[in-house]
Order: C-alpha cells, then structure tokens, then sequence
C-alpha cells in the first residue's frame, strides 16, 4: 500500500498543516499551500494546482469557522450578509481574469496593505477591545459593498484576503481581532466554494492529492483555533501584523523585482 503512495505526499501533507494552523488564527494559509504546491508539483497546470489547493483548504476554513461560531459571539447579520454578496462576487472576479492583468492591481495592493499596517501600528488600542456596534443599515450597506469588494478580490487576485477582511470587520464593526478572525473565516468559506464550484466541474481538483490534504488542513485548523482561541486577541494582533508585513515584502518583490 505505501509503495502506491505518491512520493509527493508527505510534504503536501506538512505544507497543508502548517497552512491550515496559519489560516485558523490569522488567514493567509495560500501563501504556504499555494506556493508549496507549485514546487512540489509543477508537473502540473496552474488550475490543476489552484483548484487542489481551494479543495484542500476550504475544509480547513469550515472547520475554523465551525469551531469559532461555537466559541465566540459575533454579529451574524452582517457577517452572512457580506458571505453571500462575496459569493456572488468572486464568479464575477474569476471571469475578470482573462480581461484584467494582475499585475495593474499589485501596486494597489501593495498601497493599501501598507496602509493597513501604518493604521494598525498607529492606533494601539485598534482591535484590542470588543466594542460591537448597533447593527442598522448602514452596517448592512457595509456589508453588503464589503463582501463585494472583497468576493470580487479573492476571485481575481486573492492574496491578503483574510487579513483585509479582519482590518475591516474591526473598523467598521467594532470587532476586536479574536472576533474579527471568526468572522472573516465565515466571508472566507463562501469565496473558497465559489471557486471550488469551477474548479470541480471543470476537472480541475488533483484529488490524490487534495483529500490527504484537506485532513491535513482540518487537522491545522483545529490546532490553529485553538491556539488563537487560548492566545486571544494579542496572540492574534501579532500574528495579523507579521503576516501583514509578509504579504507587503511579497506583493513588493512580485511589483518591483518579479
């Protein structure tokens, strides 16, 4: 049985975990699964890579959102509102792909993660204290025009896509980041079975590879949450400031130097 085994599977089955304990307490598993799947199989297509990697990685998601949701309170209306509207949207960001270039997005990117992080740095009491706000219709409009943007951008482009959604669910909701996290997961699931409903039907999910790796995923997933859950919003904060600056070092080698 174990010579039927790829020989590939055992670093897919490590790069799966660690992204997945990643992606439960800050977001940004895909920048660990993703990368690692492109080295370790480069064999392969591109969407082949990209639809294992969402097949493996939106077990991991469920699971944190699961466990947070049992866990943790956070305003639901808003949070299922912004779910959906990002469900929509990022078909509408996958269909962009062929009609955009990536690469006339990044320096925007780049901006606004800089910005982030300047406004997270700036502002010491920013996500450290829960402070939930009346839930009327202004924050059902940010809401709605939140899972938009953000559905349209994890379709298209999708780097820092948790990290902007915590940012924004503690700006404008009051959330602090344990709470924050939780609810991005939720927005997170819907963009990853969005996408996960191309890639399926198209054919283009490895699945040798991808069911090992979505237990794999889970099983990080579970130990992130955990983590996260035990370490609370400071463990959170830090972990959302070093991931920040990972992506910001990145989408700057991609502009500049890739």
């Amino acid at each position: 049985m174990l010579e039927l085994l790829p020989t590939e599977l055992p670093w897919l089955l490590a790069i799966a975990f660690v992204a997945g304990l990643v992606d439960a307490a800050v977001g940004g598993g895909g920048l660990i699964q993703l990368p690692g799947l492109f080295t370790v199989l480069p064999q392969h297509t591109p969407a082949a890579l990209l639809g294992t990697n969402k097949f493996s990685s939106v077990f991991g998601t469920g699971a944190a959102a699961w466990r947070y949701a049992r866990s943790v309170r956070f305003p639901w209306r808003p949070v299922l509102l912004a779910a959906a509207t990002a469900f929509a949207f990022a078909f509408l960001g996958a269909t962009a792909v062929s009609l955009l270039s990536k690469d006339a997005v990044r320096p925007l990117v780049l901006a606004l993660l800089i910005v982030m992080l300047g406004y997270t740095l700036a502002k010491k009491d920013f996500g450290a204290l829960h402070r939930p706000r009346t839930v009327g219709r202004r924050e059902l409009g940010i809401a709605l025009v939140m899972g938009a943007v953000i559905g349209f951008y994890d379709g298209f482009f999708g780097p820092g896509t948790g990290s902007f959604l915590i940012f924004l669910f503690i700006r404008f909701f009051g959330l602090d980041f344990l709470r924050a996290s939780a609810a991005s997961k939720v927005v997170n699931l819907a963009t990853n079975v969005a996408a996960l409903s191309f890639f399926v039907p198209s054919g283009n999910v490895l699945l040798a590879f991808a069911v090992p790796m979505a237990a794999a995923n889970v099983a990080g997933s579970v130990t992130g949450t955990r983590l996260a859950l035990r370490g609370g919003t400071p463990l959170i904060r830090r972990l959302f400031l070093l991931l920040v600056v990972v992506l910001i070092a990145r989408m700057a080698w991609d502009t500049f130097a890739g």
